[in-house]
């Protein structure tokens, strides 16, 4: 008699199985990373406003400013706050002249000569931390 080649209803299930606990290894992983993956581009957006409230002082030959409102989280280039940082996460401004800003609105001025005048913000939340060190030359740093 010849055997028949091929695989048991056992072997299967158990490769079956074995696949299942992968797919939810990995999906725990996956959404333990995504807060950590908001955070983090939440931060580099600031900093990428700040530079394109920078670039567009240069190009129309004005002063421009960003406006950070903490209290709601809420950013953007003039008055308009168009952008939110996201639920969970708090800003701050540490002025090289006024201290530590933790409440109310908050402007960067970006004058035409290409310059900025601001502080640096600091964004966190339960678990991490980033800075954005303004350079009055280079422009934002985020750390």
């Amino acid at each position: 008699m010849k055997r028949e080649q091929g695989f048991t209803l056992l072997e299967l299930i158990i490769v079956m199985l074995l696949v299942a606990l992968l797919m939810s290894l990995a999906a725990a992983f996956f959404v333990n990373t995504l807060p950590s993956s908001k955070f983090n581009a939440s931060a580099r957006e600031l900093a990428a406003t700040i530079r394109h409230a920078k670039a567009l002082a240069q190009i129309d030959g004005e002063q421009k400013s960003l406006t950070i409102d903490m209290d709601s989280g809420r950013y953007g280039i003039g008055d308009a706050a168009g952008k939110t940082v996201p639920e969970g996460v708090h800003i701050k401004v540490i002025d090289p002249v006024e201290g530590e800003i933790s409440t109310g609105t908050y402007r960067i001025v970006c004058p035409p000569n290409g310059s900025i005048q601001g502080g640096t913000i600091v964004l966190w939340n339960e678990k991490k931390t980033a800075t954005i060190t303004i350079d009055p030359v280079a422009g934002p740093v985020v750390q």
